[in-house]
């Protein structure tokens, strides 16, 4: 079994560094807004506005899903980490998106508007996107050190990542960079036709680009909460090891939850040797929890339910589940 990533240490720092970075960007975008009159760099600036937001929710979900489990919360409070990254997915289409659509649909429709100051504006978008680099690249390295630790490539672990917050912060990342290259387009385009066309369809784009990462992020979440699988590959691993133990004689299910970030649930039915007593049935129950504990970091809670492979309703739910 692959080693944990890094934990939440890495990503709290990616975290409030992305924080402090869109804080500064929003204040400066805000202002060329205003001296350029540039719808774009409006829209950019609500764009980093929402991200700031988003960082500070992102915070909460670090500090609140650490907690350790208690009697009302006897799994923990993992999932918090997902419900907050919710919010900050509604946080960028709400504040972020939105104002960005009216920007732009009060550009393209409303009267032209004259182009002032362009210069300020496009120095505004370079130090934006010197400093969004920055921390796109701390996003970045920390995905691609977790994929590693996984044996995965860096796609597919961002696809199936557990931990919401550095895939929320490299998706906002990636979407701050390109919009900023559509503000610096609609920027331009305004300035070398002196249609304020250029600038209302860059803004209209920018925030079709915020709600695709929104989308995104919420559908993740959305999966998160409700209760996704542990990672396949792990799932197989564990289903085989199982298959292994001499008292074993059929592994007859093999149920998953991800219940936080790198921790997971785990329902084992097992159909064992009929020649066992009850003792023995306890002392093997412990011994397979503990090697399972020790090859799968991950598992959080393990439950070992014994079980006759040939029970009609189990076999039924089995099927219906799995669809073999």
């Amino acid at each position: 079994m692959s080693e944990k990533p890094q934990g939440s240490g890495e990503s709290t720092l990616t975290v409030v560094l992305a924080l402090l970075v869109n804080l500064a960007i929003a204040i400066t975008k805000a202002i060329a807004g205003v001296l350029t009159g540039s719808a774009a760099i409006l829209s950019e600036a609500a764009h980093s506005v929402a991200d700031t937001f988003t960082e500070a929710l992102l915070l909460t979900a670090l500090r609140r899903s650490g907690r350790p489990a208690d009697r009302r919360h006897p799994f923990g409070y993992g999932k918090e980490r997902y419900f907050w990254s919710l919010l900050a997915a509604v946080s960028i289409f709400a504040s972020g998106a939105m104002f960005a659509f009216y920007e732009g649909f009060r550009t393209v429709f409303g009267e032209p508007e004259e182009q002032t100051r362009p210069l300020v504006g496009y120095i505004v978008l370079g130090l934006a996107f010197l400093l969004e680099s920055v921390s796109w690249t701390q996003a970045f390295r920390q995905v691609r050190s977790e994929a590693a630790a996984h044996g995965r490539g860096f796609w597919d672990f961002l696809r199936v990542s557990d931990d919401p917050t550095v895939k929320t912060v490299f998706l906002e990342d990636s979407a701050a960079l390109i919009g900023l290259v559509l503000a610096f387009s609609g920027l331009g385009l305004h300035q070398l036709t002196g249609s304020s066309l250029w600038d209302g369809l860059a803004s209209l784009a920018i925030g079709l680009l915020l709600a695709l990462v929104a989308y995104v992020l919420a559908r993740t979440n959305r999966g998160l909460l409700i209760g996704r699988q542990a990672d396949p590959v792990m799932v197989k691993a564990i289903w085989r090891r199982l298959a292994e133990v001499p008292e074993v004689e059929a592994v007859v299910d093999v149920l998953t939850m991800l219940i936080g970030t790198d921790r997971v649930l785990l329902c084992a039915r097992l159909d064992f040797n009929d020649t066992l007593t009850a003792f023995e049935l306890e002392n093997a129950c412990v011994r397979i929890s503990a090697e399972l504990r020790m090859e799968f970091p991950d598992l959080d809670e393990i439950f070992l339910e014994p079980v006759p492979r040939t029970d009609p309703d189990l076999r039924r739910r089995v099927l219906d589940r799995y669809g073999f």
